[in-house]
């Protein structure tokens, strides 16, 4: 079988939810970071449990859900409880993630797109990835699509833009570009080219996962997964 990964990112109200979006219309096999962050810190969980050690039962809400808003607000003031929260959920994340590309490899598709928000900050991942995918936007449209999508103003927008790697940068770490900065139009033949060029590409990175896979220390669980789809 071949199969290869695929790593999609953007920046905050560059538009890459948009691109997920007619890449899921076209059938492609898109596992969403963001998803799998929250089901990792429900309620009960180990991640969840380690959070609330480190950061107090304040960031709770009445039904013991972790409040985003309340977390976020935290870290991004404050560089190392950013970095501690990471080291709690990183871990859980990448487990689920693992268990997801394996079944999509399991089902026999030629790739599987990793929808990764902060993939080129963490940049472990992306040895992992034969080609990486930028949504980028021009700085001035992603502070306005900002303000208007979250009604922040222009200090704290900024704030949360700049507790990113800049899209200048990220775009010279990219594969592929798509640029979101025009109208919806643009964006959806810039993702339909990429489509087509992902389809007509042959290459095995099997390999790659499965050296992850051991640095990882999962072997045990890839063997039982693996059973567990062909069974």
């Amino acid at each position: 079988s071949t199969m290869f990964l695929v790593g999609l990112s953007g920046g905050i109200a560059s538009g890459k939810s948009t691109v997920v979006a007619v890449l899921r219309e076209l059938g492609c096999a898109v596992i969403d970071a963001d998803v799998i962050a929250r089901q990792v810190v429900q309620p009960h969980s180990k991640a969840h449990q380690q959070i609330l050690q480190h950061f107090g039962t304040e960031i709770l809400l009445e039904n013991g859900e972790i409040n985003r808003e309340a977390l976020g607000n935290i870290i991004f003031s404050q560089p190392e409880k950013r970095r501690l929260l990471n080291s709690i959920t990183h871990p859980e994340i990448l487990k689920e993630m693992l268990k997801q590309v394996l079944k999509y490899f399991v089902l026999g598709y030629r790739y599987v797109i990793l929808d990764i928000p902060l993939l080129f900050e963490t940049r472990g991942l992306t040895r992992f990835m034969k080609y990486t995918v930028l949504v980028y936007c021009d700085p001035p449209t992603q502070l306005l699509r900002l303000m208007k999508r979250s009604g922040l103003g222009v200090a704290e927008a900024e704030a949360r833009i700049s507790s990113q790697l800049p899209l200048e940068e990220k775009r010279r770490w990219a594969t592929h570009v798509i640029d979101n900065s025009g109208d919806w139009e643009s964006s959806r033949r810039q993702v339909l080219q990429l489509h087509a060029r992902l389809e007509d590409s042959l290459d095995f990175l099997w390999a790659r996962l499965a050296v992850g896979t051991a640095v990882a220390g999962l072997g045990g669980l890839v063997f039982l997964l693996i059973r567990h789809f062909v069974s």
